[in-house]
């Protein structure tokens, strides 16, 4: 087992290349302990050079509404009068804690899209 620092993207495939060689490698094993090295050591570098930046609510709101063919008065329900419903997609109201459990109860929508920009 060679393994090294990965310093950019070329070292990441290369050890990508490696992982796929004992991915299924039976527990206890040397190739399975190789294994757990490489993708420490992938999701480390992965983590710090392609951070997932956290959701933004009105775009997990707007995606759910385009995947279930959803117009703004359909979120009436959920958010409030009509206007309320527009001030929320057009980012000039925030959620409140009711609005997103309402909208997590009924359309299925992760809390953490919800509420990750939330200080």
């Amino acid at each position: 087992m060679t393994i090294k620092p990965i310093r950019n993207d070329d070292d990441l495939q290369a050890m990508f290349s490696q992982l796929e060689q004992v991915f299924q490698a039976q527990e206890g094993t040397p190739e399975a302990d190789e294994m757990e090295v490489l993708v420490t050591l992938i999701e480390a570098y992965e983590n710090r050079h392609y951070p997932i930046s956290t959701a933004d609510p009105v775009e997990a709101i707007k995606f759910r509404m385009e995947q279930q063919g959803l117009t703004p008065r359909d979120l009436e329900a959920y958010i409030g009068s009509s206007g309320r419903v527009s001030e929320v997609l057009n980012r000039k109201r925030p959620l409140s804690l009711k609005m997103a459990k309402r909208l997590h109860d009924g359309l299925c929508i992760p809390y953490e899209s919800l509420l990750g920009r939330v200080a």
